[in-house]
């Protein structure tokens, strides 16, 4: 038996259920829905309990069988999101798990994961990052997510602008989320370092129909803005299957106001204000993340955020034999947003102040004309993906994935000066960039699984990011067409792998999987413009070899020990390499030669189904040479800031992950998940002094559990929280003040969620966001207490 589907079967009874339908391919792509078996596919096993059944049947030990099935390949059900023979355990989220959350947008599926991080500041938030063991949550090129084999995450750059596109996925259509972590598989590039993501959406077997509409509401009160912040999301589908041709068709509407992001701040003054000064009241009195006393006068940059979102989404698939199929999908995504800012200062008359010379408490201070200027945006993108692939339960299977996302339109506008006005601003443009995935695979399933078999995966990548990104004046910042260039840069990466893996059946109890992945990678078409002057970067190129290797012993029926290392390439982003500024004829503020980052990864886990539930225990470190972070160079004069590569950064750390079914009692399900994780800084020669401190924005804890009490089958409550524990926004972790605005806060966040199903074609629920109102941060203000409410009807 192999070990390696204990470990990956037992991770609950859903996931059990789900590796017993998996298919050797990469990525899934589309999946046939309820495709017929052909007599050249070989036989098929007995079914298992579908995963509604397996979550409420219990544990392992009440299943039907004693001892947990190897994993098998099964034509004609359902792909899998990830490789079938990954060399490390797989967190499955499935649709029982998925309906009990407070889902909105497609990342709040993943908020409750084992030592797992989402940075998301509000409902509709387009910014909103992962983060895992060392990874945090700025390193946005270090997280995989595909959905339906295509790439949603964004490596145009490495950090908050950059995040994946969760909005081309609707939260209605998800079947399953798959997650790992680590780059221990050939199959997937260096940016798993942190973790990987596949989202599996659904196909419908028959005719089909469905309209879901959500209201949801904050208060939110913060440096004296007391504001009431209301939302709402519409959503309806319709789909069926048609001989051999399936489709589901799709379209979502989301409006929002978010609670302020960015607060305009002042340093304390000493200066008396003379007679020439505004006689202002409504300051608010603050202390910063450094310690140091401050005063809040109003809103700034994104403020709050009034948006807009449209989406639609088509999926086909078809059929072409029992045993090969073909897909289509496209997903449109519209967004409109308003960031209104506002100021807390009034003159004696009760008049608005938002800038100029103003008098507070009898001292003088100087407010910046756009520290509280208005901004406006709008963003129109596109995700295509092909896919075809062969659906064979033994021999070889072949599939080809191909996807290309394209922004169409991509224009913020930015008041030059504070206050209602129609203005001078700027217009910044990201239009006409984009990317292109291809993925080719071959993989080999032997007839049994004896000793000395082997699984086999071969397989070819190529990927294409273009950056265009222009700014330009504008007479009017809300309808002015683009005036003089202020600045652009473009560029653009792209990388070819190919890539080899095999897990291999040493004896019954030993499974020993290798991969070798090789990669070669450019940097071209570089430029750089600011004002009348234009200067193009020299192209460059890299190869990389990355070796993989992880051994799986079978303890016993229900224990399985491995042991996983990886080494890992993440190359720079465009706008890593090609960002800066133009001055006396040369490039500032950036460096084009940055080396890749990379990491050694090391992992010992343990896997028991524990009876009531699996458990699962990992050591986990990582040493990253290089890392790509945005740091002070002080050891140079002047001192420089930008992208630079960080010698050394260690992290080291332990996870425990449990999933239990009818834990106690029959209809209480359970997930506790707890991870340490220290990360630390060993060598940093461009910035000695931060060297031995913690890397920013990594807690040393985070604790996730939720349980849910199925009171029958119509009525389910889910009572969920998030711990994230001390952690630093500084290399040099000065920010000593973690719980303020430009803090990081140490905070517990307490979710519920009531279901109730009224009938087989209409379901209500009712849920808390942050039920005690705890007040975080992440820089920016996390949302306060939201009630949420959501109808859905299917037909």
């Amino acid at each position: 038996m192999n070990p390696i589907a204990i470990v990956r079967a037992g991770r609950s009874r859903l996931a059990h259920a789900l590796r017993l339908a998996v298919l050797p391919c990469l990525l899934g792509g589309m999946q046939a829905a309820h495709a017929q078996t052909s007599d050249a596919a070989g036989p098929t096993p007995a079914a298992p309990n579908t995963a509604s059944q397996a979550s409420r049947t219990g544990s392992a030990a009440n299943a039907p069988e004693a001892m947990l099935a190897p994993i098998t390949v099964t034509a004609g059900q359902p792909a899998s999101g990830l490789d079938p023979q990954l060399p490390v355990a797989v967190h499955v989220t499935g649709p029982d798990e998925l309906k009990q959350i407070n889902m909105i947008n497609t990342e709040d599926a993943l908020k409750y994961l084992p030592n797992f991080g989402i940075r998301k500041r509000y409902i509709g938030d387009q910014n909103s990052l992962i983060s895992v063991r060392g990874t945090n949550n700025s390193q946005s090129a270090r997280g995989l997510v595909y959905a339906d084999g295509m790439l949603l995450s964004n490596f145009l750059g490495n950090t908050y602008s950059f995040a994946p596109k969760w909005s081309m996925v609707f939260p209605d259509d998800i079947e399953r989320v798959e997650t790992f972590y680590g780059p221990f598989s050939a199959l997937y590039p260096g940016n798993s370092m942190g973790a990987t993501v596949a989202i599996t959406t659904r196909m419908p077997t028959r005719l089909e129909a469905s309209a879901k509409s959500q209201f949801f509401s904050q208060h939110f009160d913060l440096y004296g803005i007391d504001k009431d912040l209301q939302g709402s999301q519409q959503t309806a589908s319709i789909g069926d299957k048609v001989g051999s041709l399936s489709f589901l068709i799709g379209a979502d509407h989301l409006e929002n106001t978010s609670q302020p992001m960015q607060f305009a701040t002042l340093k304390p003054s000493a200066t008396p204000a003379g007679s020439g000064y505004t006689h202002v009241r409504g300051a608010q009195p603050y202390i910063d993340q450094y310690g140091k006393p401050g005063l809040i006068v109003g809103t700034s940059a994104e403020g709050s955020v009034r948006l807009v979102q449209d989406q639609f989404k088509l999926k086909l698939a078809y059929d072409i034999t029992p045993t090969l199929q073909a897909g289509f999908s496209m997903s449109y995504w519209n967004r409109r947003y308003d960031s209104r800012n506002d100021t807390l200062l009034y003159d004696d008359a009760g008049r608005p102040v938002y800038a100029g010379q103003v008098d507070i408490g009898g001292q003088a201070y100087t407010i910046d004309p756009g520290a509280m200027a208005d901004s406006s945006g709008r963003s129109e993108s596109a995700l295509y993906g092909l896919s075809l692939k062969t659906r064979h339960a033994q021999g070889w299977n072949y599939s080809l994935n191909m996807s290309s996302f394209a922004l169409m339109n991509d224009t913020q506008r930015t008041a030059d000066l504070a206050g209602p006005n129609n203005g001078p601003g700027s217009l910044a443009s990201n239009q006409g960039s984009g990317w292109k995935t291809l993925e080719a695979q071959a993989s080999y399933t032997p007839a049994g699984h004896t000793p000395g078999s082997h699984h086999i995966v071969l397989g070819y990548h190529f990927d294409r990011y273009r950056l265009d990104s222009n700014s330009f004046d504008t007479g009017n910042w809300r309808t002015g067409g683009a005036g003089a260039l202020a600045q652009a840069f473009q560029g653009t990466t792209s990388t070819q792998a190919l890539y080899a893996q095999d897990a291999w059946l040493l004896a019954p109890r030993w499974t020993l999987t290798t991969g070798l992945r090789y990669e070669q990678w450019r940097a071209y078409q570089g430029s750089r413009a600011s004002g009348g002057a234009t200067l193009d970067y020299a192209p460059r190129s890299q190869n990389a070899l990355s070796p993989k290797a992880s051994l799986a012993y079978e303890l016993g029926k229900t224990l399985t020990l491995s042991a996983s290392l990886g080494k890992a390439y993440r190359f720079p982003t465009v706008s890593e390499l090609f960002q800066g500024s133009v001055a006396s004829g040369a490039i500032i503020n950036n460096d084009p030669n940055l080396k890749p980052e990379s990491t050694l990864s090391k992992e010992l886990a343990l896997d028991w189904d524990a009876g009531v539930g699996q458990v699962r225990v990992a050591l986990f470190q990582d040493d990253v040479k290089d890392t790509l972070y945005s740091q002070t160079d002080t050891t140079v004069y002047p001192n420089i800031t930008n992208i630079q590569n960080i010698d050394k950064v260690r992290n080291r750390g332990v996870e425990l992950d449990f999933q239990g079914y009818d834990v106690g009692v029959r209809g209480l399900d359970l997930a506790l998940g707890a991870g340490y994780t220290h990360s630390t800084i060993l060598e940093n020669s461009r910035s000695p002094e931060t060297e031995g401190n913690l890397f920013p924005r990594v807690p040393r804890w985070r604790l996730n559990a939720s349980a849910t009490w199925h009171f029958n089958q119509d009525t389910a409550l889910t009572v969920a929280g998030r711990y994230s524990g001390r952690q630093y926004n500084t290399l040099t972790n000065t920010d000593t003040n973690p719980d303020t605005y430009g803090g990081s806060s140490t905070f517990l966040i307490v979710d519920a969620r009531l279901n109730y199903r009224w009938s087989q074609h209409v379901e209500a629920s009712l849920g808390i966001n942050n039920i005690f109102n705890k007040q975080a941060f992440i820089y920016h203000p996390y949302p306060g207490r939201t009630v949420l409410a959501e109808l859905k009807i299917r037909l």
